[in-house]
């Protein structure tokens, strides 16, 4: 009776603690999980629109832009101030002008203060990534002080092709007469390229027209948020994300470009003496390109005055930094980091971002829009100075 009883308080026992052994393992929060690294502040939440650039100035001011992509966009460029977005440089310029498509803004992808007193507006004319308006894809410098128009460049017909989406831009004022300008096509059906504008005389050139480069990667399929991204119609139809060349990045000492496909995990670069050269042909650009290998897929790209460049990563929710000797860092990672779009770094030693959810656009989900407002401007503290541009 005595042993049987002993068995039975063993036998109890043994369940109990296998019980609480299932009770545990069931228990989701106990499991291990991804950690974040690194601490982001939000800086404005977007309830509205969303928005894919922002920049800071020389005196701190913070200008975003909202492309026309089927959001309601009452503005497409817009100052963050007061806690409120204002339209810039006012409302009356922020609407298209069909009669004079140089004029109005018709559909705003990226924003750059310059440095210098000026914020450098860049109008696809491309609303929703259609054909570009002819005569409506241009560069607009607004002055700082004034808030007026003081400059408008209107790309010449050369270097706007059917396909063409003007994306990105980086300045180098100690180039030429009045500076240069380099842009980044990143079409989503034509050939990628990077667009060299010369400010004094508004000519412009494609240079690296449909390299490998500056193309998407056919072998590239995106994972973000555990699924494979691809354009899913309503219809059932598919077809691959390919964009061409998307982000863009000067270093310190304006020597080098850097840039890369949006479908890509590559990092590239070239010397910018060559993009500006005539006499370079496009085979010999090409073989100075240089592969600087895997830096994770990026949207945005920045660089810093002490010759570091950042980059996104919007399938792992971070932004990396490439220190000059080439190696890699994790500057943040977190979850809340939903497609790290366009990277500005500020005067106070931030790096500031957009994150956007562009990954859960309709167009990926067969007509159904996953995004959740707010969108975010975030900063992570990285305590350097913007890049100068002359």
């Amino acid at each position: 009776m005595h042993v049987k009883t002993s068995i039975s308080w063993a036998f109890l026992a043994l369940m109990a603690a296998l019980s609480v052994q299932a009770v545990q393992a069931a228990a989701p929060e106990n499991l291990p999980k991804d950690k974040s690294l690194g601490e982001i502040e939000q800086v404005f939440a977007f309830h509205d629109a969303m928005p894919t650039g922002v920049s800071v100035s020389e005196k701190g001011r913070v200008f975003v832009n909202f492309p026309r992509w089927g959001d309601n966009v009452p503005f497409t460029v817009g100052e963050i101030r007061e806690n409120r977005v204002f339209p810039y440089p006012n409302l009356e310029v922020n609407q298209a002008d069909p009669k004079h498509p140089g004029k109005g803004f018709i559909s705003v992808q990226s924003i750059v203060a310059d440095g210098l007193g000026k914020l450098w507006i860049l109008d696809t004319a491309s609303p929703s990534f259609s054909t570009p308006i002819a005569g409506g894809a241009k560069l607009v410098a607004v002055d700082l002080k004034t808030n007026k128009v003081v400059d408008t460049l209107v790309f010449p017909d050369n270097v706007i092709l059917p396909s063409t989406y003007v994306n990105d831009m980086r300045f180098d004022f100690g180039a030429g007469e009045k500076g240069v300008i380099y842009i980044t096509d990143s079409s989503l059906n034509g050939p990628g390229a990077i667009i060299v504008m010369d400010i004094a005389t508004g000519k412009a050139v494609r240079r690296l027209n449909g390299a490998t480069s500056t193309s998407a990667d056919r072998d590239f399929i995106p994972k973000v948020e555990g699924q494979m991204l691809m354009f899913r119609n309503a219809d059932g139809s598919s077809k691959p994300f390919t964009v061409a060349s998307d982000g863009i990045a000067l270093s310190a000492d304006r020597q080098t470009l850097y840039f890369c496909p949006l479908s890509s995990r590559h990092l590239y670069s070239v010397p910018t003496k060559l993009l500006r050269d005539p006499t370079v042909s496009e085979d010999q650009l090409a073989a100075a390109v240089q592969d600087l290998g895997e830096k994770g897929a990026s949207d945005g790209l920045e660089a810093d005055a002490e010759g570091a460049i950042y980059a996104g990563d919007y399938e792992d929710n971070s932004i990396r930094k490439r220190l000059p000797d080439g190696t890699w860092q994790t500057v943040v990672h977190d979850p809340r980091i939903l497609w790290p779009d366009t990277l500005s770094v500020g005067p106070d030693g931030y790096l500031y971002f957009i994150a956007n959810q562009v990954h859960r656009q309709a167009g990926f989900h067969r007509g159904r829009d996953l995004r959740e407002k707010p969108y975010s401007l975030l900063r992570v503290k990285i305590n350097a100075k913007p890049a100068q541009t002359r």
